[in-house]
């Protein structure tokens, strides 16, 4: 069965109007995308998102409603994007949505709370909360997200939490179908949630990374939407750390950082971190862009290769499966009364 998988908004959707696939059909699912990521990696996340929920999507058809906030600061080049293909948050309300993913950003400030987008954002948590099946909660949006639910805080680690590491299942729900017992993800983030804080606030965990503590995390209130959380980033491509490694490099060359980073785990051959050391120890005699150069054809050269694609593809396989049971429990009759089942817009 052929997928139908359609994402392109041009304008806001209308409350009451018929959208569906390509083919003028109603699709299977309606997802939206709050993506709050910076400048710089919003359409990479896009795409990669847009990816994965496509191969996780066959034989469904499903529509991606992209969204954003405005209170996050853009710049122009973005801010015209945004408006071209994006729709705003009231939009995004109104438009029937099965599902939502939620992602992070770098912070600008020191606390979650004092963020330009925090009450937009806890806005868009409380409205998801009774107006989805489920939402996904991505890296600093679900530490934001349990912040404001119950007022735990993340915890800054020594070192910061970058590559490919392995994980291990933490439970048998239905969402980990198909998940082997040891499985890999990326992540990247220097903070983390106590899993003691998690469990005692009525989280369940689903799987622990080695060395980076919880992975991936839910909350299912009665009546409520299904929450899961992800402090890794199972959408990323096989360069995306590589990217944001060369990046955090160009901060230090350029005085931003206080230190060389590490190399992420897991992700170059042996031979090629060795290449890595020695382009840092020749960096000081070096002009910028060289080094910078130099970099990039070894990582060109690296061709580093996905090697947690099919769980992530599973994990969202078993996501969409789940907003397809959950719309289908809405639509049936209850009490004898058939439901009013609101076209999707």
């Amino acid at each position: 069965m052929s997928v139908k998988f359609h994402h392109d908004r041009d304008r806001p959707p209308q409350p009451g109007a018929s959208s569906g696939c390509a083919d003028g059909a109603a699709p299977d699912l309606v997802i939206g995308l709050l993506n709050n990521m910076p400048d710089a990696a919003l359409q990479a996340t896009e795409r990669q998102f847009h990816s994965l929920l496509s191969a996780a999507s066959a034989g469904l058809s499903v529509q991606l409603v992209r969204c954003s906030l405005s209170s996050v600061p853009r710049g122009e080049a973005a801010k015209t994007y945004l408006r071209r293909n994006y729709v705003d948050m009231e939009s995004l309300f109104d438009a029937g949505l099965d599902g939502l993913i939620v992602t992070g950003r770098e912070p600008l400030t020191p606390h979650l709370r004092d963020e330009p987008y925090w009450d937009n954002f806890a806005e868009v948590l409380e409205w998801a909360r009774e107006n989805t099946a489920s939402t996904i909660w991505s890296c600093l949006a679900a530490h934001a997200a349990v912040l404001h639910m119950d007022g735990i805080q993340r915890v800054r680690s020594e070192q910061k939490h970058c590559g490919v590491f392995d994980c291990s299942r933490a439970s048998g729900h239905v969402l980990l179908s198909e998940i082997p017992e040891r499985f890999r993800v990326p992540h990247s983030r220097w903070n983390g949630l106590p899993k003691e804080d998690l469990t005692r606030s009525g989280y369940e965990l689903l799987a622990l990374a080695d060395d980076a503590g919880v992975d991936c995390f839910l909350r299912e209130e009665a009546g409520g939407s299904l929450f899961l959380f992800f402090q890794g980033h199972p959408e990323y491509e096989p360069d995306t750390l590589l990217l944001e490694y060369r990046r955090d490099v160009l901060r230090f060359l350029r005085g931003e950082a206080a230190g060389w980073p590490s190399t992420p785990r897991g992700i170059l051959a042996s031979l090629y971190e060795t290449s890595v050391q020695e382009i840092r120890r020749a960096a000081p005699g070096l002009p910028e862009e060289e080094t910078m150069a130099r970099l990039s054809a070894l990582f060109s050269a690296a061709a580093p290769r996905n090697g947690w694609h099919d769980t992530a593809r599973t994990l969202y396989r078993n996501w969409l499966n789940h907003l397809v049971d959950q719309k289908a429990r809405r639509r049936q009759p209850a009490n004898g009364e058939a439901w009013l089942v609101q076209d999707m817009a």
